[in-house]
This record gives structure tokens, sequence and C-alpha cells, in this order.
């Protein structure tokens, strides 16, 4: 993978962007004056991301992703991830047939639904999962593979399914890990 150079980064003019951030070359990223990306963050091939974002450190958004904040804005807090081919919606159109959907059509024929999105710290999303908007994964909460979030979660809890439902509790092993981490990262 390829990612593209500080230099670059820069220059794409980033609302703030964070000490060793990567992104690949192969992504596309809209609207960056909006857009803040914070330390050891990385964005994989082939992802989208647009509108209003807030991503924190530590940060992995995979492959095939899209994170449409739109907006009011979509936040992924520090440690946070999405795997492979995610999709994250601050905004949809109203799907029952009461009104015209798509970006072609003048917004006095559509009604919007636009709520912002929030993924707390150490939360992940797991392949092929839909966060919906007006969601917040609370922290550490666990999304399984192909799942549609649509509504907010308990913290610390797995989640699985359309739509997604708390299976079981999660460990919060991973936060004394974390600590270990940030202590040996910030001597360097």
């Amino acid at each position: 993978m390829a990612f593209l150079s500080e230099k670059s980064l820069q220059e794409m003019g980033f609302k703030s962007l964070g000490r060793d951030v990567k992104i690949s070359d192969k992504a596309a990223i809209y609207n960056p004056e909006l857009i803040e990306i914070g330390d050891y963050s990385r964005i994989d091939d082939f992802c989208v991301v647009s509108g209003k974002v807030s991503i924190g450190r530590n940060v992995h958004i995979a492959v095939f992703c899209n994170v449409a904040g739109g907006e009011l804005g979509v936040t992924l807090e520090d440690f946070s991830g999405l795997a492979y081919g995610c999709h994250v919606f601050s905004q949809s159109d109203d799907y029952s047939g009461k009104t015209l959907t798509n970006p072609t059509i003048p917004e006095k024929f559509k009604k919007i639904l636009r709520a912002p999105v929030t993924l707390k710290r150490h939360v992940i999303v797991g392949t092929c999962s839909v966060v919906l908007p007006g969601v917040t994964v609370e922290e550490g909460t666990s999304i399984g593979a192909m799942s549609m979030v649509t509504k907010t979660t308990e913290p610390w809890s797995v989640y699985f399914g359309v739509p997604a439902k708390k299976l079981k509790s999660r460990k919060k092993d991973l936060l004394l890990l974390e600590q270990e981490y940030l202590q040996g990262h910030n001597q360097e």
C-alpha cells in the first residue's frame, strides 16, 4: 500500500492533521477543510471520507470503507476502527416512498434525515457493517461483521445482526494495553 507524502497531506488543507497520519494514495478525501485527523491514524485503499469528519488518534479505517459525515458529522474517537467495507452515514434519504430520493433531486422534493454519528473510544465495527444516522456506538463496543447499527449501543458490549442486537458484554483488558502503549509512545 502506498501512502500520501507528508507534503501532500499538508497541501490537502485538512481542518487539523496529527503526527504520522497515513492516507492511501488510492483513498478519496472530499471536503478536507471539514476533516480532523489525530496522531497515528490511517485510512486505507479505496476509502471515501467526506463531509464533517473527526478522527481521533490511532484510528484505522480499512479498505473499501465509506465515512459520509455530511453537515452534522461523524466522529471516530481514539482507538476506534472500521474493518473492511464498512459504511457510516450521518444523513440519509427517506426511503418510505413519501418523497423522492437521490442527489439529483432538489431538496424541496426530498426528506433527508440528518443526525450526527459517534463511535466512542475502543469501538470496532466489523467487516461490511453499516452505521446509520443518529447512532452513538458507546465506548468499547464491538460490532460483528455484516451488522446494521440503527440505535445507540450500550458501552463495552458485543452487538451483531440486522438490526444489531446486544449479544454479551465485552472485556476491558485492552484498557491496560492502552495505558502501556501510551506510556511507551509518549517517551519517543
